[in-house]
């Protein structure tokens, strides 16, 4: 994961680094540019500026020119004026083949380049011309005033330009290089340090695999919690698991050693038939029982821990529906009051024995109703939401020192009620698989017994 992060983040930053070194240099090219048709054009404005005409048709142009280059021949800086009838260039214009020029119109201005040149030397050159039409006014031979046009021509030789650009692009790939090993560099030690919270987890889980730990630790980053509660949460359940299936084949066999000591000593002694079959069909119900019962707490236990959202209420509605036909001759009658948002986060079965179990219950005992409700519980942000979920009756109620006895394994609330007296008990279990908590207490609705169940916030 780090080698592609860092393969990625590279060729994003070499494509970002040569984009901008290449947006760089077409701005400096522009601006450069730009730069040297205003200097130019400065040129230009100076000579305009110091120009003068003469009546016998002679032209005046200051010794003294804007820069000295223009008075040294092939210099690469070139300055000419033209008139209808005049025409001057400096000094610098002799030696290379120049092109031709014309007369522009008042206040025309003109900018091209490169145009081709013959150099002193014989060899090819360019130049870059800026031209402008101005007028000269002058007083006439018989009063008023004679309008001379005239054009200046300002000429540079290329490699000026072409020399600043090339120190340029030298320099700005030279320190962009620079720059783009440095953030390399630094791109290589941030992965590393962000990414060492992760290092930190692989190599706490590999411990956990090697059984040299027991469990993820709890130093890691916030953004990491999930992940390590989830790791621990699996781990834990798998540790859960096999321990409930070590106990239930332990309990199991607890169970059946004292029907079978029964069996053996019934059939050792002088027992007659009648009363040894008795004995055999009480011991075989007994035995029974007690694998219904052991089989139905090893399907309880566990449960998923990332499973789907479940509809509360079509379970609900199909087992009141067989409970309403088993005590028909009650006349019980169930409400629900299911909020539309909850939703249990668990598996079916365990949803199928929490609702069975103290439905059942509450039908045994009530005398005419049940209430089923359904709330969401709490919720914490990148967690699924909890839920509580409580049934009523209208029974007589448990009193609160019978409370601890009734949900004990195998104890019935009434000797007398036929029952196994493990309902209550499957449904604490699945409960505490849940790291939920079962509540049981009076009835404010209906004066009964109250059985509640709250379901934390999951992973």
């Amino acid at each position: 994961m780090r080698a592609r992060q860092l393969l990625t983040a590279s060729i994003i930053l070499v494509a970002f680094v040569a984009l901008t070194g290449y947006v760089l240099y077409l701005a400096f090219v522009n601006v450069a540019g730009q730069l040297q048709r205003d200097r130019l054009r400065a040129y230009a404005f100076n000579y305009a500026g110091s120009v003068e005409f003469f009546r016998n048709g002679d032209i005046y142009v200051p010794e003294v020119p804007p820069d000295p280059r223009f008075d040294r021949p092939g210099s690469g800086l070139y300055a000419a004026i033209v008139s209808r009838e005049l025409r001057w260039e400096s000094m610098s214009t002799r030696g290379p083949q120049l092109p031709e020029v014309n007369m522009l119109a008042p206040k025309q201005e003109e900018f091209r380049g490169p145009i081709a040149i013959t150099n002193t030397d014989g060899s090819h050159g360019e130049v870059f011309r800026y031209g402008i039409g101005l007028t000269y006014v002058q007083e006439a031979d018989g009063g008023g005033e004679v309008e001379i046009p005239y054009t200046v021509y300002v000429m540079e030789d290329e490699g000026t330009l072409a020399r600043q650009i090339r120190l340029f692009r030298g320099a700005l790939w030279s320190y962009l290089g620079i720059s783009g090993v440095g953030l390399l560099l630094l791109q290589i030690l941030i992965l590393r340090w962000s990414l060492r919270p992760l290092d930190n987890v692989v190599a706490e889980l590999k411990r956990v695999q090697r059984g040299q730990a027991n469990r993820m630790s709890e130093q890691h980053p916030r953004e990491l919690a999930p992940l390590t509660e989830s790791i621990n949460a699996l781990i834990e359940s798998e540790r859960e698991n096999l321990e409930r299936q070590r106990n239930t084949m332990a309990d199991l066999a607890h169970s059946l050693k004292t029907p079978l000591a029964v069996l053996r000593t019934r059939l050792d002694g002088d027992a007659s038939e009648s009363e040894l079959r008795e004995e055999v069909a009480t011991q075989l119900r007994r035995m029974n029982d007690m694998v219904g019962y052991q089989l139905s707490r090893a399907a309880s236990g566990g449960h998923k821990l990332f499973a789907a959202p479940i509809l509360i209420e079509p379970h609900a509605e199909q087992i009141v529906r067989g409970l309403e036909k088993i005590y028909s001759r009650k006349g019980v009658i169930c409400e629900f009051e299911i909020d539309g948002q909850a939703r249990f986060h668990g598996e079916p079965g365990d949803l199928q024995e929490l609702l069975g179990n103290l439905l059942e219950n509450a039908f045994k005992w009530a005398k005419s109703r049940v209430l089923l409700t359904v709330q969401a519980g709490a919720s914490s942000a990148g967690r699924r939401p909890g839920l509580i979920l409580a049934v009523d009756d209208d029974g007589p109620g448990i009193p609160d020192d019978r409370i601890a006895h009734v949900l004990q394994r195998g104890v019935r609330g009434d000797e007398r009620v036929q029952g196994h007296g493990i309902g209550l008990a499957i449904v604490q279990d699945i409960v505490r698989s849940y790291r939920g908590v079962l509540n049981v207490g009076p009835s404010p609705e209906l004066d009964g017994a109250r059985f509640e169940i709250t379901l934390p916030p999951g992973l």
